[in-house]
């Protein structure tokens, strides 16, 4: 499970072992049989060796990630990358152990630290149903202050209890516009990302690696919205995004096995996006603040959104058509708490 003491342990390397040893023991005998795949990176020459930048791509299967990585190690002279990924891929020990290996970065998301500690309480995950009580208490909607203790399941009653919330106050006291819901889990949930603000200002700086990071935050063939913590985190730490597209990737990854099928992964990279260039500097968010928590979201959600729909332009354009985002700019990817669990 990745909990606050869990992140703490984080490692990350400037040439990580784990990821040359997937690359030349695993990925390049599986881009070569039992058919070859062809990995394209077009305008590989906009990738800085001299400084370290967040990668924005889109997410089309398991491994997309792989390609991209695998051709920046095989060049010899780009530096490597670590990831964002899933607080879920920690839930199992095997799994846990190769992340850690293989530089990436835990993102903890408000819908997975619930529901861990929803778990860790009770001793069981939530239902839909209590989950989406709990995301609208913890998304600060105040209204549902009294009834979630109201139409509450006992055990979400149990849980809310155990993170100080208290049935007997009224959704908005006197004078006071900030909720009064959970605020240890609000506690904790800062002091995780202000863990991940570390790894990724150490991977960037101390350790010269890009950073990697799905807007989309699952899988999904069309591109779909951008959540905004790509855009959060670059504007803390003060560094620049380039967007990647990728097409053709999930012919390579059809399925959940890691064997490439065969076929030709397209990369395709953008141009450089500064956080005082001209298409970013309009929504510079110049105070200090912690990414993805309730107030930083309040009082710069809409620099953060139009961040975000930057480079997600910017990625639309860099895919081929049956890539591009469709008319609803829904994800087709997993739903619900199956995100988290």
């Amino acid at each position: 499970m990745l909990d606050l003491a869990r992140l703490k342990r984080v490692r990350l390397h400037r040439r990580p072992l784990g990821q040359r040893l997937v690359a030349e023991l695993f990925l390049r005998p599986s881009y070569r049989f039992p058919r070859t795949s062809e990995i394209v990176i077009e305008g590989i020459e906009r990738i800085p060796r001299d400084r370290s930048v967040f990668f924005a791509m889109n997410h089309t299967d398991r491994y997309n990630y792989w390609p991209f990585q695998y051709a920046l190690h095989r060049t010899g002279v780009h530096r490597y990358v670590a990831t964002w990924v899933k607080g879920k891929y920690y839930e199992h020990p095997a799994i846990a152990w190769f992340m850690d290996r293989t530089n990436n970065i835990p993102l903890p998301s408000r819908g997975y630290v619930l529901t861990t500690e929803f778990r860790r309480t009770v001793g069981r995950v939530p239902t839909e149903s209590e989950y989406r009580q709990l995301r609208d208490l913890a998304d600060g909607n105040l209204a549902a202050q009294q009834a979630a203790f109201a139409e509450a399941s006992p055990e979400l009653q149990r849980f809310l209890e155990a993170q100080g919330a208290d049935p007997n106050l009224a959704p908005i006291e006197k004078g006071r516009r900030e909720p009064i819901f959970l605020p240890r889990f609000e506690e904790l949930f800062d002091q995780m990302i202000e863990e991940v603000v570390r790894l990724n200002h150490e991977a960037l700086t101390t350790y010269q690696c890009h950073v990697l990071v799905f807007p989309q935050g699952t899988r999904s063939k069309r591109l779909s919205r951008g959540h905004t913590g790509l855009a959060q985190m670059s504007q803390r730490i003060g560094a620049p995004i380039i967007p990647v597209g990728v097409s053709g990737s999930d012919q390579l990854y059809p399925g959940s096995s890691p064997w490439a099928s065969g076929g030709r992964a397209v990369y395709r990279v953008g141009p450089t996006l500064e956080p005082d260039g001209p298409e970013l500097a309009p929504h510079r968010v110049r105070e200090d603040f912690t990414p993805l928590s309730r107030e930083a979201v309040t009082r710069h959600g809409d620099a953060f959104r139009a961040i975000t729909d930057v480079v997600m332009d910017h990625i639309n354009g860099l895919v081929d058509p049956d890539y591009q985002r469709s008319d609803s700019d829904e994800s087709d990817g997993v739903r619900g708490i199956r995100r988290f669990v």
